[in-house]
């Protein structure tokens, strides 16, 4: 009898959960009131958000007497399917941790130092931003507004239009900074000026047969965890996983092919896939397009005529072969991204296989390097090259 890794799995959690009915545990996070199963008492399901990550994952929790004891996944939601990843299950440990912080703090020590008690004290909100705007109005008067810094973390329409765009300008400062500069804006600028998209993106791993997971690990974080937690396994049984990254992640290590790249030579990988694509004639002829007689002339060192070539949906992709990618082998980036040259054109050719069903799943890791941009945009390109 032969059994699919997904079917074992869904046996196994279904044998687990059994158990666990049986020896009464509980859900109930961090819980004060008295213990008890989650029928035990009366309760309703209230749909909201989780802040977990940029995904926002649409979810439900379970409210017994004014108390949250579960959360799950919006069970009409198409985006999660219902689920939430750990985060999400987390987010009742968050709420009820005793050492929540929920009013403004204030420093009553002014001395600072390694080892030394800051001495915070709770205030009230109407006397922390009285406190900011005397500050500021200060900064005002002197004629020093750009002295003026302000610093967010997660998006929110106040903290990311209000605060962070218009409130330093109006005010006179240039210092609006956000967490951004070491999370994700550089991994935008990739697709942004590929395909013209400045944001987040998501792909239709339901359709995928060859997932190619770059600078992340979207079992783990990134966006979407639920949804690649509930698709990844299926991706096996149709096709192939490939993980880059120089850590060995959870992805990485259910992958069937990892490639551990020294840091920051991922744009010489990128490349080096793409020249593999493209002298094999492995692109996407509906997408890209075709030379005009048929006949590939991508050839390793040769320079092409761009007229030769006639492109669909994609722009100059001919030139970035002559100025990049000529001369950019398999054998060329062994030697700086210490990926075997074998492996690197084993790796193109099952992607160019796959074609559009391949997805590069890119993430923050590809531009968190110098040039981390350009990085991004070649990776980032190996999805136009494959339609």
């Amino acid at each position: 009898m032969k059994i699919k890794r997904r079917d074992f799995l869904k046996l196994s959690a279904a044998t687990g959960l059994a158990a666990a009915a049986f020896k009464g545990s509980t859900l109930n996070a961090l819980a004060e009131a008295p213990q008890g199963a989650l029928g035990e008492k009366p309760g309703t399901w209230m749909p909201s958000t989780c802040q977990g990550c940029t995904a926002w994952c649409p979810v439900e929790f379970f409210i017994q007497d004014g108390r949250a004891t579960k959360v799950r996944g919006n069970q009409l939601c198409k985006a999660n399917n219902g689920y939430v990843c750990p985060r999400g299950h987390l987010m009742l440990q968050q709420t009820y941790d005793p050492d929540r912080i929920l009013t403004p703090m204030k420093r009553t020590n002014p001395t600072k130092g390694r080892g030394i008690d800051p001495k915070f004290v709770p205030i009230t909100w109407d006397e922390a931003l009285d406190t900011i705007a005397d500050k500021m109005m200060e900064l005002r008067k002197a004629g020093e507004p750009e002295k003026l810094l302000y610093m967010r973390g997660r998006y929110s329409p106040t903290s990311q239009a209000l605060c962070y765009g218009t409130m330093p300008k109006i005010f006179g400062s240039p210092n609006a900074i956000s967490h951004s500069a070491i999370c994700a804006e550089a991994e935008k600028m990739g697709p942004g000026y590929t395909q013209g998209f400045f944001g987040y993106r998501d792909y239709d791993m339901a359709k995928t047969k060859c997932l190619v997971v770059w600078g992340c690990d979207p079992l783990s974080s990134n966006r979407q965890v639920p949804n690649t937690i509930n698709k990844f396994g299926d991706i096996f049984d149709r096709g192939t996983v490939i993980a880059v990254d120089p850590r060995l992640s959870a992805s990485a290590a259910k992958a069937n092919e990892w490639l551990p790249i020294k840091p920051g030579e991922d744009g010489a990988l990128a490349a080096a896939i793409a020249h593999v694509l493209l002298s094999e004639g492995m692109w996407s002829k509906e997408f890209v397009g075709d030379f005009k007689d048929g006949k590939n002339l991508f050839k390793a060192g040769a320079t092409v005529d761009e007229a030769a070539f006639e492109e669909k949906q994609t722009h100059g992709v001919v030139k970035w072969w002559n100025i990049e990618l000529k001369d950019k082998t398999p054998a060329w980036a062994a030697k700086i991204t210490l990926i075997p040259e074998k492996q690197i054109v084993r790796v193109a050719r099952t992607m160019g296989k796959a074609g559009s069903a391949c997805a590069v799943f890119m993430g923050p890791g590809v531009a968190m390097t110098p040039r981390g941009t350009y990085a991004s945009m070649a990776v980032y390109a190996l999805n136009g090259i494959l339609g």
